[in-house]
C-alpha cells in the first residue's frame, strides 16, 4: 500500500478503502486498500486506465454505488473530520449537492431530459436552502452566466437536447456549484469535449476554485489535464494506488513502470503510406439544414445550417480528418455522406450519387459505406451477444450464407480486430470500452466495406487504449485498402491517422490541406486557435 500523505488542512481523508461487487454468486474486488487525502482548496488528480478503480473510489465517497451489489469490507472516509462511510442515507442526502458535489463524464445522462435546465439548477438550490422559487430562479440564471453559457435568460427554459455537449457540461458545473460546495468531484469532466471547450471548462474550474476555495478531486485518464490542473496526483492500476506525490514529481520522475506507460501513451506514428490519387468519394455543395418552426401552424421561419456548402474529395485508401468545435457540423457531415440525414448537394461514391439513390439502392450501397460511432456501448444492442451483433449485416446482405459459414466469418473478423473468437457468445456489458470499440469496428468490417466513417471512435477511451485502436485502424487500412473519414476533436489522434485535414466552423469548411501543413503552417485564425488550445492542455 502506498503511504497516505497527511494533508496540512484536512478536508477529505480516504483510508484503506475496499470496494467489491457481487456477481453470479462471486465477489470481485474492484478497489483494495486505497488511501489518499485532500486539502482545502487543493486539486488532487486520480489517474489510470479504464477499470483501474478511479470512479468507483470517488463514487464511494457519496455512497453512489449500486448497493447491496457493491460492498465495502473495510475503509474510512473522513470529510471535515466526520466519518461519512458510516453516515445514514439522510445525512448523505444533506451532503450531496451541498457540501460535496459531483460533475459526471456524460452530461446528457446526468440531466433530466424532460425538464428545463434552469429548473434543474433551481431544484438543487431549493432542496438545500430556504429561499423562494423566484430567488432560486434568479440565482440559477446568474450561475449560467457565471459558467459562460451564452443567452442565459433564454437558455433557462431550454431542454438538455437543445444544447451542445460543451453547453451541457457548463450546465452540470453550474448545478454542482449552486450551493458553493467544499468539495467538487469531477469525473472525466472534459473527455468528450473538443479542445477549445476543454480549455474553457478547465480554466472555468480553476477560476471558480480560486473564488470559492473549494477542493477538487479530478478523475481523468489524461495526464496533460492533470499537469495543468492538479497539485498532487495518485496513479491507480487494478484497484490500487501504485504511485502518488506532487504532479511535478510524479510526471517528471515517475517511480513506477505503469506511470511511465501512461506518460508514454500518446498517439504516435504517421498515417499509412498511400500513393493513390483515385477518388473514391466526391462531395459537392453539401447542405444539411434543420428547419426552425414556431406558431400553431409550425411554420418554418429559419434554419440551423449544420452543414453549409461543403465540398471535398477523398482518395482511395486515404484518411480525411474532420476537426472543429462541438456544433461545427462534423457529425452531421459524416452521417449525411451515408444517407443517414436528409441533405442536398452531390455525394458521389464509386460513381453513384448516394443522395439521389432509391431506398433499395442506398441499402445495397451501405454494404460498402459503414460507420463506427463515438459511444460503443450505446451503439451495441445490450440484448444481443457479440456474434449476433457482428453477423446482423451478413443476414441482410448475404441471407443464403449457412450458419456455420457465418460463424466462421464472425470468428475471422474478431481475430482481425485482435479479439478472441471465444468471446462471441458474451454480451457488450461484459467488456471494457476498448474491447467494445473493437467489436463495433468488427461489425463495420464484416461486410468488407470500402469506406468507413469513424465518428469520434477514441474520445471516450483512455490514452493507452486510444493508441491501441489507432494502431489497429492503421493496420486494417494498410491490409484492406480502406478509406476513412475520421471525425475527432483530439488533434493528436488526427495527426497520427489522417493524410488530409478539413477544419469546420459553424457548418462551413474554413481550411483544408495536408495534415503536416495544417499543423505547422495554419492559414486560418480559427485553425491556429484550435492548435493552440490543444497545446495548452
Amino acid at each position: 500500500m502506498t503511504p497516505i500523505e497527511e494533508p496540512k488542512d484536512k478536508l477529505l481523508m480516504v483510508e484503506r478503502l475496499h470496494v467489491g461487487f457481487r456477481s453470479d454468486g462471486k465477489d470481485i474486488d474492484a478497489v483494495d486498500d486505497v488511501s489518499f487525502g485532500l486539502n482545502v482548496g487543493e486539486t488532487l488528480g486520480l489517474v489510470g486506465e479504464s477499470g483501474s478503480g478511479k470512479s468507483v473510489s470517488a463514487l464511494s465517497i457519496l455512497q453512489l454505488l449500486p448497493y447491496p451489489t457493491a460492498f465495502h469490507r473495510r475503509g474510512t472516509i473522513l470529510f471535515n473530520g466526520e466519518d461519512i462511510s458510516l453516515a445514514t442515507q439522510e445525512r448523505i442526502r444533506q451532503l450531496r449537492g451541498n457540501d460535496i458535489s459531483m460533475v459526471f463524464q456524460e452530461p446528457m445522462s446526468s440531466l433530466n431530459p424532460l425538464h428545463a435546465i434552469g429548473r434543474q439548477i433551481s431544484e438543487v438550490i431549493l432542496l438545500h436552502r430556504p429561499v423562494s422559487a423566484k430567488a432560486a430562479m434568479h440565482e440559477a440564471v446568474q450561475l449560467l452566466h457565471r459558467v459562460g453559457l451564452p443567452d442565459a435568460e433564454q437558455k433557462y427554459n431550454a431542454l438538455p437536447h437543445e444544447l451542445s455537449g460543451g453547453q451541457r457540461q457548463r450546465v452540470v458545473i453550474a448545478m454542482a456549484l449552486a450551493n458553493r460546495p467544499k468539495l467538487l468531484i469531477a469525473d472525466e469532466p472534459t473527455t468528450a469535449l473538443d479542445v477549445t471547450i476543454q480549455k474553457q471548462i478547465l480554466e472555468l474550474l480553476k477560476e471558480l476554485q480560486a473564488e470559492t476555495g473549494m477542493a477538487i478531486l479530478l478523475i481523468t485518464h489524461d495526464l496533460g489535464i492533470v499537469k495543468k490542473m492538479a497539485d498532487r496526483v495518485c496513479v491507480m492500476r487494478n484497484g490500487k494506488i501504485v504511485e502518488q506525490g506532487s504532479v511535478s514529481q510524479v510526471i517528471e520522475t515517475p517511480q513506477h513502470d505503469y506511470t511511465q506507460k501512461l506518460i508514454d501513451a500518446e498517439p504516435k506514428g504517421a498515417p499509412v503510406a498511400s500513393p493513390s490519387l483515385t477518388s473514391i468519394m466526391s462531395v459537392n455543395d453539401l447542405k444539411v439544414w434543420f428547419p426552425l418552426k414556431r406558431g400553431l401552424m409550425k411554420r418554418t421561419y429559419d434554419y440551423v445550417r449544420a452543414v453549409d456548402d461543403v465540398s471535398f474529395t477523398i482518395a482511395e485508401g486515404r484518411t480525411l480528418g474532420i476537426v472543429g468545435e462541438s456544433g461545427s457540423g462534423k457529425t452531421s457531415l459524416g452521417r449525411a455522406l451515408l444517407g443517414l440525414l436528409p441533405a442536398r448537394g452531390r455525394v458521389v461514391f464509386d460513381e453513384r450519387d448516394v443522395l439521389d439513390a432509391s431506398p433499395a439502392e442506398r441499402r445495397m450501397m451501405r454494404r460498402h459505406l459503414q460507420i463506427v460511432f463515438q459511444d460503443p456501448f450505446g451503439s451495441l444492442s445490450p440484448r444481443m451477444p457479440v456474434n449476433e451483433i457482428i453477423a446482423e449485416g451478413l443476414k441482410l446482405h448475404e441471407p443464403d450464407l449457412l450458419p456455420d459459414a457465418r460463424a466462421r466469418r464472425v470468428g475471422d473478423i474478431l481475430r482481425e480486430v485482435e479479439l478472441d473468437p471465444a468471446i462471441a457468445n458474451r454480451y457488450p456489458h461484459e467488456f471494457s470500452g476498448g474491447q467494445r470499440q473493437r467489436i463495433a469496428i468488427a461489425r463495420a468490417l464484416i461486410l468488407q466495406p470500402k469506406f468507413l466513417v469513424l465518428d469520434e471512435p477514441t474520445s471516450a477511451l483512455d490514452r493507452p487504449v486510444q493508441a491501441q485502436i489507432i494502431d489497429l485502424l492503421r493496420r486494417l487500412q494498410n491490409e484492406k485498402g480502406l478509406t476513412y473519414l475520421f471525425i475527432s476533436h483530439d488533434l493528436k489522434v488526427v495527426r497520427a491517422l489522417a493524410h488530409h485535414i478539413m477544419v469546420m466552423k459553424d457548418g462551413k469548411c474554413v481550411e483544408t490541406g495536408p495534415t503536416e501543413s495544417i499543423f505547422t503552417r495554419p492559414r486560418n485564425l480559427y485553425t491556429h486557435e484550435l492548435l493552440q488550445a490543444a497545446l495548452d492542455i
